[in-house]
């Protein structure tokens, strides 16, 4: 049987606290997941590191929308990797690209070299990137461990191609790790076909307030009355399709 590994993408601590309470080996620790993921505050990072037992990857974002960074958001980003480093994290993810769609290997690199010893994900900017195979071999020549993608396609279900190449290009030099639309229904087949052996999911739900008061203004408002939630059987289901 593989080992496999299953990270799962949370919004918060409580979150993450349902992640890790289904198995999660590895937590991609975000804010604002609606926007794809934005870096967490230091308090959330912190906690989160003094609570739960398995690895804990920040994600190191600045903002929402591209991955062209100038140089202040790129002294953001050093600055939140040496928090994490300082915090404990077992690791961080970053994704930088230039304008012409090209991995930004300068830049990059000095992230991970900033980071050591955690180990660093180049995340789904890689999705976005122009020659995905140029990256690869980028990103294994800088001491990158792992890619999260989708295979440049919205959902890993439509990138299993591509994914399935990337794996086999990388030759264990580096991780491929499906990402996006990953779910318990669908990752057995994703896993025999690509070869894959570390996999990435948000199972986002939402959750309805805990609130007594709801103001009639706004009674109808999901922001302002739900909360991000993950159900831990939907991490525990995923182990057990890949293991069935």
């Amino acid at each position: 049987m593989l080992n496999y590994i299953i990270e799962i993408a949370t919004a918060d601590l409580n979150t993450t606290r349902a992640a890790v309470e289904g198995g999660a080996d590895r937590i991609e620790l975000c804010a604002a997941l609606t926007e794809g993921g934005t870096t967490p505050s230091h308090g959330t990072i912190r906690r989160c590191r003094e609570l739960f037992p398995v690895q804990i990857f920040p994600i190191i974002r600045p903002r929402g929308g591209d991955f062209l960074y100038n140089d202040d958001e790129f002294a953001i980003m050093a600055d939140d990797i040496r928090l994490c480093r300082t915090l404990g994290c077992d690791g961080v993810v970053i994704g930088l690209l230039r304008a012409d769609g090209s991995i930004d290997v300068t830049r990059t690199a000095r992230l991970i070299e900033l980071a050591y010893p955690m180990e660093v994900t180049f995340h789904r900017a890689f999705d976005r990137c122009r020659d995905p195979f140029e990256a690869l071999e980028q990103l294994v020549d800088i001491g990158c461990q792992r890619i999260l993608t989708s295979g440049q396609q919205p959902a890993a279900p439509e990138g299993a191609e591509l994914i399935t190449r990337l794996v086999q290009a990388a030759e264990d030099r580096i991780i491929i790790m499906p990402g996006s639309g990953v779910r318990a229904g669908n990752i057995a087949a994703l896993a025999k076909q690509t070869g894959a052996t570390e996999w990435h999911s948000s199972l986002r739900g939402k959750a309805d307030s805990r609130m007594d008061f709801i103001h009639p203004s706004f009674a109808d408002s999901a922001e302002s009355y739900t909360n991000p939630a993950i159900d831990p059987a939907d991490v525990r289901a995923l182990r057990t399709a890949l293991n069935s």
